[in-house]
């Protein structure tokens, strides 16, 4: 271990594991689900809470799974240009990370008995579902992520299943408009993934990962970035015009500057400076679920 790695604090090494930055991803979903609830009449505190908690231990679980199955299957090397990872810079050992991957996954599944006490069988089935495939995603027999499959699975967890199940553990259903809400918050989330994807593509390439941008190649995988926030805020002006919500839903349009200049990082940048682009989809997806939620709560004042 190098004197810089002996430097850092045992806090400062599990900080950079857990990698604070992505877990915007895990709030959004929570928080569009929580105005909806709300704004129909079923916001419940406790549950909505406790979504929120789950939905940020299953983020930390799938990092450090990430982190430390990337290394096992050599996808880590020192030519990766994306952040540190604990694992593959010998901060801390691979057991170590595995136990804190299941340690966090325990305590998810924790907060999720109480929400199983309220929402029965499916709300069992969902975190079951999220924490496999947390782990498949880079693990197991067949990694999702290295068979082009992360951008579908990325979107079912964190759009529908994520919105849809925080409005449910409060309202006990499902309403129509959580539905077409969650379908933004997903490709948002999705769009974090791609960013990813596109900055280790050479690397990925060369370890055999096999990712969709791997496979579609660089420019179709910046049209779908571009792809993916046009549909996310069409949706909102859909729900308008089809009299689902009113005006004030645009104000979620107020972070299309962000997304504008997201869109024009990811065709000029390569490498290590997607970094930032890749924080800043994060908070972009943050950002556009904040302003959804407020405009439609806004429809209920107004």
């Amino acid at each position: 271990m190098s004197q810089t790695n002996k430097e850092l604090s045992i806090f400062k090494i599990w900080l950079l594991a857990i990698r604070p930055k992505t877990l915007p991803a895990a709030t959004g979903p929570v928080v569009v689900g929580t105005a909806i609830a709300f704004g129909e009449h079923a916001f419940r505190f406790g549950p909505a809470f406790a979504a929120l908690l789950a939905a940020l231990l299953l983020q930390i679980g799938s990092n450090l799974a990430n982190d430390v199955f990337d290394y096992k299957k050599g996808t880590d090397t020192k030519e990766r240009t994306g952040p540190l990872r604990v694992t593959q810079a010998g901060l801390l050992k691979p057991a170590q990370v595995m136990a804190g991957m299941w340690t966090v996954f325990a305590l998810a599944f924790l907060i999720g008995l109480y929400l199983i006490w309220l929402g029965g069988w499916p709300v069992l089935a969902i975190g079951l579902l999220s924490i496999a495939s947390a782990i498949a995603y880079t693990g197991g027999p067949f990694p999702l992520g290295y068979h082009g499959l992360g951008e579908l699975f990325v979107f079912i967890f964190f759009g529908p299943v994520a919105v849809c199940g925080t409005y449910y553990v409060q309202a006990l259903n499902v309403s129509t408009l959580a539905w077409w809400a969650s379908i933004p918050v997903g490709l948002l989330t999705t769009a974090i993934l791609v960013v990813n994807n596109i900055r280790d593509l050479e690397n990925d390439k060369k370890a055999g990962k096999k990712t969709l941008a791997v496979r579609l190649g660089q420019s179709a995988t910046q049209a779908e970035f571009l792809f993916l926030l046009t549909v996310s805020y069409a949706i909102p002006l859909f729900l308008w015009l089809s009299s689902q919500t009113s005006p004030w839903i645009l104000i979620c349009w107020l972070s299309l500057p962000l997304a504008r200049q997201l869109n024009r990082d990811i065709r000029t940048k390569k490498g290590a400076p997607l970094n930032a682009t890749l924080a800043g989809t994060a908070r972009l997806e943050l950002f556009f679920s904040i302003l959804f939620s407020i405009g439609y709560l806004l429809e209920k004042l107004f």
